[in-house]
């Protein structure tokens, strides 16, 4: 079998041959076409087969014609000079990156194209007076690189990342470098003269560089110890504001007073590695979106029916926040409804899994009502909108205050548990300790009162957590669990309530059972069949087709897709038709048969029988069930009917139970009545209409097919093909816990052995200087050894996989 030049994929034996080289279909020739005419056939030489096969259909991104629409998507526009920035879900290697930045050889308007890899985007600047915006993205379409354009674009306004953490980061390390270097000569106490005659000028260097690195890397840890002690909570900043604030103090006044050198290098990389845990903990997957809502998959604009003065009825684009009621809107196929409307004109057939989750079309009569979030698959319709967009059905589920709250504020992180305790029993030991010495010794009060502060500092305490749950976050992402923050695995450790989805979650998207149910085919009909299905581009046709086994294929002599409702074809005087019951019977009401999607067939007339499609649950599903049922409570919640009820009760254990008929706000109340029983819940989702659920649980997980086209609201994206690993990160997130608790002990150890020798006055603040960072950098080390042993296990399943 040959395989297509440009995209990689098979040809059939009619494929298309073009300068002796094969191509599965006439987009992938026409962009051969374009880079060899270009110049730019080196694109093949980079990687081979790296081409995508093209497909934006006309009039798709008509919208942009729209100057209000196009301004909002444009990031500079000044001068017939413009910038935007997309997204190409298609880019997937070292060739897409290289013909996307040679866009300005395929368009002299491109001035210059640069595409971020990890995100998948590209930023083009180009000249509007020789392209125009919707003649570039036409241009990307054409050569299989259509950008991803919602209306979560037009509606977003502020697309700048802060980067505020890495700058400080930057300069802490950059400051700590340097003041180690200029303490050496004090570490060796070396006396040559001209480090002695230089020895203040490196001082007051240090105090120089200590300076951005207190007041400004360290300036969040005074203003959280300062918000805290405002609300009167003692929280775990304000031990270590204090300690900054020693260390810069005391060091200050000894090189004013020519005492000593100071703490600058301690007081530096105390902050740097502050800092530096705070990053991990705040590290996460940038390519991922967890806070997709319903503008992300919405059209940005819609064609609009207008009835001009001379009462002819023309059509325009606008953006979808101009519908009003009354207004007509043009659905065409494939299109999805962004509005709450009334049929008007047109056979609809809609595909309600974007809010459902079920795949079963519904058919709907003219003057019935269709929601938005349905997916238009057959002819044109006229729609009549009865509600602006953000009062219809699905707007109003993605707009309940359950998407407003802080999941964060629902738990109290092991830091805070005993950060009270803490801070008060080390300010409590400083100032007794120094009020002791000030009655018996007052020379060694100070420092007293400096070595308690510095050695008793919590910032290995700090670092224990982020850089424990940092590490399993990479863990986990390695093996295709992305969570969206490090908290969420401590709120996994505490789950101690499953709720899965049924469609999409626990069955398989891409694994169907097909059975057949009828008169057998007999070898020209089983040829004609495949024939006709190869050429259709419907799903199940798609499917069924893949399934089947590959006949030699004909050439058709007819073919006919009549949209929504099958095909007719035909071969050597042989007729097949293929489709609905009601088509392929001709009859005017179609056979209802529950709980069955079905394909039927008919030869010459001739009822044959039909291919039933029935769900395929992903395998391992019970073992994995059996496993998560030792310790949790397990439900399965589905919009669908019951009809496998039974399936799942043979499958699974006892102890687990099932609700059937759930709307959206059914799973999401389901949700909020288990967490007023006191449990704390793990949602298990697929669709948009989990997203209630997910937002209200506890720790809310999306099962996706593929992790960078479906993400909404979610704690986490786990790959669908490693659900059944679902106890091991339970494990593996419980043992993350006992980690950072025994990093705790530790912590705790250490300071009670320091605070002795600081409290009697045995430790000089200098010591205790050099062993805070040593204890943090122990506890770090500890952390990190500790969970990559413990991430084992899950990294070695996963290989075997």
């Amino acid at each position: 079998m040959n395989s297509c030049f440009h995209c990689g994929e098979e040809c059939k034996e009619d494929h298309i041959v073009f300068q002796e080289k094969d191509f599965c279909c006439h987009g992938c020739k026409t962009v051969f076409e374009i880079l060899n005419e270009s110049d730019l056939t080196y694109y093949y030489d980079i990687q081979e087969k790296p081409g995508i096969s093209p497909g934006a259909s006309e009039g798709k991104f008509d919208f942009l014609e729209n100057e209000e629409i196009a301004e909002k998507l444009l990031e500079f526009n000044e001068n017939n000079t413009q910038i935007v920035n997309f997204l190409i879900p298609s880019v997937h290697c070292s060739s897409c990156i290289w013909v996307l930045e040679n866009l300005g050889k395929l368009n002299k308007g491109v001035k210059l194209a640069q595409v971020d890899f990890p995100k998948k985007t590209v930023r083009i600047s180009f000249s509007s007076e020789k392209i125009s915006l919707k003649e570039l993205v036409y241009l990307l379409s054409r050569i299989g690189y259509e950008p991803y354009i919602s209306l979560k674009d037009y509606d977003e306004k502020d697309h700048r990342i802060n980067r505020s953490l890495i700058y400080k980061l930057g300069v802490a390390g950059f400051a700590f470098g340097n003041v180690m270097f200029l303490s050496f000569p004090e570490y060796f106490e070396v006396k040559e003269f001209w480090l002695e005659q230089f020895k203040h000028l490196f001082r007051w260097l240090m105090f120089a560089f200590s300076l951005p690195v207190v007041f400004y890397s360290g300036s969040g840890y005074f203003i959280s110890a300062y918000k805290g002690l405002r609300a009167k909570i003692l929280n775990i900043d304000v031990p270590i504001a204090l300690g900054i604030a020693v260390l810069f103090i005391r060091s200050t006044t000894e090189i004013l007073l020519d005492l000593g050198t100071g703490f600058f290098d301690s007081l530096t990389g105390l902050v740097f590695f502050l800092l530096l845990g705070k990053f991990f903990q705040q590290k996460t997957y940038s390519y991922l979106s967890f806070e997709r809502d319903y503008k992300s998959y919405f059209p940005m604009a819609v064609t609009r029916l207008k009835t001009n003065s001379s009462k002819e009825i023309t059509e325009e684009q606008v953006q979808v926040y101009n519908v009003q009621p009354g207004d007509r809107i043009l659905i065409r196929n494939g299109e999805l409804i962004p509005i709450d409307s009334v049929l008007m004109k047109g056979r609809a057939n809609i595909d309600y899994s974007f809010v459902t989750g079920e795949a079963e079309a519904v058919k709907k009569a003219s003057g019935e009502t269709l929601y938005a979030g349905g997916r238009q698959q057959g002819g044109i319709l006229e729609i009549e909108a009865i509600k602006a967009i953000d009062q219809s059905y699905l707007t109003k589920l993605w707009s309940n205050e359950v998407f407003k709250k802080d999941k964060k504020g629902q738990f109290q992180s092991l830091i805070n548990q005993i950060s009270k305790r803490f801070t008060g029993g080390v300010l409590s030991i400083a100032f007794l300790s120094t009020l002791f010495w000030l009655v018996y010794d007052p020379s060694i009060a100070l420092n007293v009162f400096t070595a308690v502060l510095i050695i008793a500092c919590p910032c290995a305490i700090a670092l224990a957590t982020p850089f424990t749950l940092g590490n399993l976050l990479r863990i986990f992402g390695r093996n295709k669990f992305y969570l969206k923050e490090a908290g969420v695995i401590e709120q996994i450790a505490k789950i101690d309530c499953l709720v899965f989805d049924k469609t999409g979650t626990i069955t398989s998207n891409k694994k169907t059972e097909v059975f057949y149910e009828g008169l057998k085919l007999n070898a020209e009909e089983e040829q004609l069949l495949s024939s006709s299905l190869r050429a259709s581009g419907h799903p199940l046709s798609r499917q069924l087709y893949q399934i089947l086994d590959k006949n030699n294929i004909l050439s058709l002599d007819e073919f006919n897709e009549h949209t929504g409702k099958g095909i007719s074809s035909g071969s050597n005087g042989s007729k097949m038709k293929i489709g609905s019951s009601s088509f392929v019977r001709e009859s005017e009401t179609e056979t209802k048969e529950l709980n069955k999607t079905a394909v039927h067939i008919s030869s010459n007339e001739e009822y044959k029988g039909c291919y039933i499609f029935k769900n395929s649950y992903r395998e391992g599903l019970a073992n994995l069930f059996k496993e998560l049922g030792e310790s949790k409570q397990l439900f399965i919640l589905s919009g669908d009917n019951d009809g496998e009820k039974e399936k799942l009760e043979n499958m699974l254990p006892l102890n687990t139970k099932f609700y059937f008929n759930q709307k959206p706000d059914d799973k999401l109340n389901f949700i909020k009545k288990l967490q007023e029983e006191g449990k704390s819940v793990m949602m298990i989702g697929d669709g948009l209409n989990d997203a209630g659920a997910l937002a209200q649980s506890d720790v809310g997980i999306a099962i996706s097919e593929n992790i960078n086209v479906f993400s909404p609201a979610c704690d986490g994206i786990l790959e669908a093909s490693n659900l059944t690993r679902l106890g091991e990160y339970f494990k593996l997130s419980e043992k993350g816990i006992k980690i950072i608790k025994w990093s705790f002990v530790l912590s705790l150890c250490y300071n009670v052995v320091g605070l002795a020798f600081a409290v009697t006055g045995n430790l000089m603040p200098v010591i205790a200087a050099i062993l805070m960072p040593l204890s943090s950098i122990s506890i770090v080390a500890f952390t990190t050894l500790a969970t990559n042993f413990a991430g084992k296990k899950l990294k070695t399943v996963f290989t075997k996989t």
